[in-house]
């Protein structure tokens, strides 16, 4: 089984301001409740270490990233491969009045049961913990 997520929200910003969070993949990283550290491997690699509190998985997982689309500063798209899961994440800025539209899609593919109903259910929780980070990043009061 696999999840997908379209969630859409926007801030009261300048799209290259919000690009300067999106674009840096530490930032989008850091603010995701499971992933418990973040190592840059390379200009568009990454590995982030994530935890799932999952009966399955009782151990810390290593995911290598790589961003496969990267069109400043407008979209950015990225593959999170491990053993137990699969992972795409996409993130896409539009300029609306007044700010910027920041659409999110997530494509989750587990390889062990419940990894996929984790993030089913966890995923806005995610979401809004990334636009919580952005509006602290530039300073947008919520």
């Amino acid at each position: 089984m696999t999840v997908r997520v379209e969630r859409t929200f926007e801030l009261p910003a300048q799209r290259e301001q919000v690009w300067s969070f999106i674009a840096d993949p530490e930032k989008r990283a850091r603010p995701i409740s499971v992933v418990d550290d973040f190592e840059k491997t390379g200009e568009h690699t990454a590995t982030w270490f994530v935890e799932l509190p999952i009966p399955v998985v009782n151990r810390r997982i290593a995911i290598e990233t790589e961003e496969t689309e990267f069109d400043p500063p407008r979209y950015v798209e990225f593959v999170g491969r491990s053993k137990v899961m699969r992972v795409v994440g996409e993130h896409e800025l539009e300029d609306v009045d007044g700010g910027t539209r920041v659409i999110n899609r997530f494509t989750v593919d587990g390889k062990l049961p419940g990894v996929e109903r984790y993030f089913k259910r966890h995923m806005d929780e995610q979401l809004r913990n990334i636009e919580a980070a952005i509006r602290e990043d530039l300073g947008i009061e919520a």
